[in-house]
């Protein structure tokens, strides 16, 4: 039995996710990505059977080191505004690193026909971080820290406001005639002004 190269491997799923998440080339062959690997196609197939096979285990470790370092900040005890401030900050990273990941998981999700299965699973529970999180944010609410709505729209605020722009950035360079460099100053600025959003209101009743 052949002996798996851990480090080609590792080759392959660094290209992977390169190629697809930060450059954006959505539907690159498995060709395509053995090409930008330096190695063959039949040596991708050895170690990942299909595209699919491999855009998951991509997207799962990504995502598996993401939702520990989310869990680790919303579960600690951490102040409120400390906790949202260091939440900011990592989603934030985590997107800017792979700015086309969300838009591959949308159109993963809305091009696939209901009879196929899904390429990633959906979560069959919330965690009890999310839900600790949850929880914290209504008692805020509560005390006119943070502006009264649903906690779950309060999170759903704080994914779009970091996502969204970056998700738009080659429209928003264009509309606004900036260069990439200005625009990251731009993105490095929003991190602030997010945290001065949520905190610098009025509790509305």
């Amino acid at each position: 039995m052949a002996v798996r190269d851990v480090g080609t491997e590792q080759i392959i799923k660094d290209t992977a996710r390169k190629v697809f998440f930060i450059e954006g080339k959505l539907h690159a062959t498995t060709q395509d990505i053995a090409d930008a690997a330096g190695i063959n196609r039949t040596s991708l197939h050895y170690y990942f059977r299909s595209k699919n096979d491999l855009v998951k285990q991509v997207h799962d470790e990504a995502k598996g080191e993401l939702t520990r370092k989310i869990k680790a900040i919303l579960g600690s005890e951490l102040p409120f505004r400390e906790k949202v401030e260091k939440f900011i900050s990592v989603f934030f990273d985590y997107v800017t690193n792979a700015p086309y990941l969300q838009s591959f998981l949308i159109n993963e999700m809305n091009c696939k026909p209901q009879s196929e299965p899904q390429l990633f699973a959906r979560a069959t529970s919330t965690p009890p971080e999310i839900r600790l999180f949850l929880n914290e944010i209504s008692q805020e609410m509560e005390k006119g820290t943070i502006m009264k709505t649903s906690p779950e729209n309060f999170m759903i605020n704080l994914f779009s406001l970091i996502s969204y722009p970056i998700i738009m950035k080659p429209l928003y360079i264009d509309f606004f005639e900036q260069s990439p460099e200005r625009y990251e100053k731009l993105m490095i600025e929003r991190k602030e002004m997010i945290v001065n959003m949520i905190f610098n209101v009025n509790s509305v009743n």
